[in-house]
């Protein structure tokens, strides 16, 4: 991949956290500067990376960026676009999706969706890790040093399953991930509003491929969600493929083709609508010009004004208002009680988005902030906070939906309701069904809906080790902790015995430790070197540890206990672990890691001998004094 120049001046001082807007259409790296919040940028100076990744089979090699975007449009089928919306899924949850873009899905993708590229597979969460490394490395160059922990941010919606997936991205792409941040929740820090000292906000964010709602209350220096809603099959894509359809039937009802088969008609169709979507946000009219080939009628020429654009994108833009109104609801507000309406997202620039916000909330929203930025800006404010950089902003998140346990008859019983502030944990107690019952099965849920089988299964484990006892008699407490990620852990305790078995809820959509850890060893050759590097830290950093303990063992207790044979020994073995640490083979430095260990294996056991003789003495001596 090439080198991206990037401009040092103004280079920060401090800034080894960073925040990244992990986004459907385009992603950003930012940073907190003494100027404040700041999009890490490229020589020409744009923030935005395009979510998109190409394969190319032939050198064996990835491209990120602006570079896959423009392999996008000839070689459709080896580029992957808007992997967002596939994160944490099962290929059931995306047909629709899926019939909408040219991506190749391999056998046996049913759990985790594998994309055929050329010859190689590659998962949702593994194709968001080369954008994330390629942010990485963006921010590690403008750093003059390596970038290893981020604040990654998600939408408000998305369910723990995605949530896990993000995580799981930010370890393939070698980023130590923070915390997980809702995105109109950093959008809302991007935008001041914590230097109020109260207001209630609703941030409107209508991106590429979701759409959030958050009603947001500062107090007293508090920065909490009182609500989410949304929708995770909503954005600007959809809009997209409103005006992708247009075209094609006219192109059907014209030519006698519809030529969606052919990906880079399709291809060239697809940046034709958005070009024009986005002329029509600064002007009354464009023209759509596609050259599409002999094999499909020649070129393809067409007007489109903005009273067509609107009337043919309407239904989307007001599906947007139902989550609106059902996040009014569940913070128990009215439109007149909202201070602000903060507008964040690309597709949040079309007119009529902005006019019906408008109407709904009864004020005119925000949009003095690029919209494409503002998220990525907020997630550094948000890093900054956890680095130590700010202590005066508290920031409360929200879980978005219901948790649970299923009941007799597939009745959920929830235990912590969505718009919950998290980090959040409850618990409650249950009792057996029947008589000398000695186990009770946990099936964790999540959702709206009062029956199970309308919600979404999250994991099943068996409390075992129950004595045999009348039905209703033992209690069992089960306990669900929702950590700061919103990830969340379930455990079940029988009060009598003490047994207990817990579980962190690995979604079913979400990667296996043996799968991740597998793709940190087959991946591509910049990933290993990611691997590598880390891996040679923290084996330097064990040897560190180990030398200075055998040190301050010859030194200060070896005296009289070993023979100068073994002295001699563990010297040689220091001496040779020491050279390994100045170098970069981290396998050799494991290996006189272990010569030391073995060196002064018998020097270790005399002194813990002695120290538990002493111990032995002490105890006693005091025993006496007492009697």
């Amino acid at each position: 991949m090439p080198v991206i120049e990037l401009s040092m001046s103004g280079r920060p001082k401090s800034g080894r956290v960073v925040g990244i807007d992990l986004g459907t259409t385009n992603s950003l790296v930012a940073y907190m500067s003494d100027n404040g919040a700041e999009v890490i940028r490229d020589a020409s100076g744009n923030g935005l990376v395009p979510s998109i990744v190409y394969y190319d089979h032939e050198q064996d090699r990835l491209l990120v960026g602006e570079e896959a975007r423009d392999r996008l449009i000839t070689e459709p089928r080896k580029a992957i676009y808007s992997v967002k919306r596939f994160m944490g899924k099962g290929s059931a949850d995306v047909q629709e999706d899926l019939s909408l873009v040219p991506f190749q899905i391999a056998p046996g993708s049913e759990q985790v969706i594998g994309f055929q590229m050329g010859d190689r597979v590659f998962t949702p969460p593994e194709i968001s890790a080369f954008i994330l490394r390629d942010l990485k490395r963006r921010a590690s160059q403008f750093f003059g040093e390596e970038v290893s922990q981020a604040v990654i941010t998600v939408p408000a919606y998305f369910n723990d399953a995605q949530r896990q997936a993000t995580k799981d991205a930010g370890h393939l792409a070698g980023l130590e991930v923070l915390r997980i941040v809702n995105e109109p929740t950093a959008a809302s820090l991007a935008y001041g509003i914590d230097k109020r000292d109260e207001a209630i906000v609703a941030v409107y964010d209508l991106g590429g491929g979701t759409f959030d709602i958050s009603i947001l209350k500062l107090k007293e220096g508090i920065f909490e969600v009182l609500s989410t809603n949304g929708d995770t099959h909503l954005g600007g894509d959809d809009l997209d493929n409103e005006l992708i359809t247009l075209v094609l039937d006219e192109i059907e009802r014209s030519t006698g083709r519809r030529p969606d088969h052919d990906p880079g008609a399709f291809q060239a169709i697809r940046k034709a609508v958005i070009r024009a979507k986005h002329e029509l946000s600064e002007s009354q009219s464009t023209t759509i010009e596609i050259d599409l080939g002999a094999q499909h009628g020649g070129q393809y020429q067409r007007e489109l004004t903005l009273v067509e654009f609107d009337r043919v994108v309407g239904n989307l833009v007001e599906r947007t208002l139902g989550p609106c109104k059902k996040a009014l609801k569940d913070a128990d507000l009215d439109p007149e009680q909202i201070d602000e309406v903060i507008m964040v997202g690309g597709s949040t620039r079309i007119p009529l988005v902005r006019r019906k916000v408008k109407e709904l909330f009864k004020r005119e929203p925000h949009v003095e902030l690029n919209p494409d930025e503002v998220v990525a800006i907020g997630a550094a404010i948000q890093a900054d906070v956890l680095a130590g950089g700010r202590r005066d902003l508290l920031l409360l998140d929200v879980t978005p939906l219901s948790l649970g346990i299923e009941t007799m008859g597939g009745v959920i019983a929830k235990i912590i309701n969505r718009n919950s502030t998290i980090p959040a944990s409850a618990s409650e107690m249950f009792t057996t069904w029947v008589d000398n019952q000695t186990g009770i099965d946990v099936h964790v849920v999540q959702g709206e809906r009062e029956m199970v089988s309308d919600c979404r299964s999250l994991a099943k484990f068996t409390l075992k080790g129950i004595p045999p006892q009348p039905a209703g008699l033992p209690r069992i407490e089960v306990r669900f902790l929702i950590d700061a990620n919103g990830i969340l852990t379930v455990s079940a305790r029988d009060q009598r015995t003490g047994q207990e078995h817990s579980i962190e809820v690995k979604p079913s959509y979400g990667l296996t430790d043996e799968q991740i850890e597998k793709m940190l060893i087959d991946s591509f050759e910049f990933a290993e070197e990611d691997v590598r590097r880390r891996q040679l830290v923290e084996a330097r950093n064990e040897a560190e540890t180990v030398m200075r303990a055998a040190a301050k063992a010859l030194e200060e207790r070896a005296q009289g206990l070993i023979d100068e044979g073994e002295r001699t020994a563990i010297r040689q073995a220091l001496d040779d672990l020491r050279q390994a640490v100045a170098g970069d083979d981290y396998q050799l430095i494991r290996e006189r890691i272990k010569a030391l260990d073995d060196a002064s294996q018998h020097l270790a056991e005399i002194i813990m001998d002695g120290a538990l003789v002493a111990a032995l003495k002490d105890r006693k001596a005091s025993e006496v004094a007492e009697g």
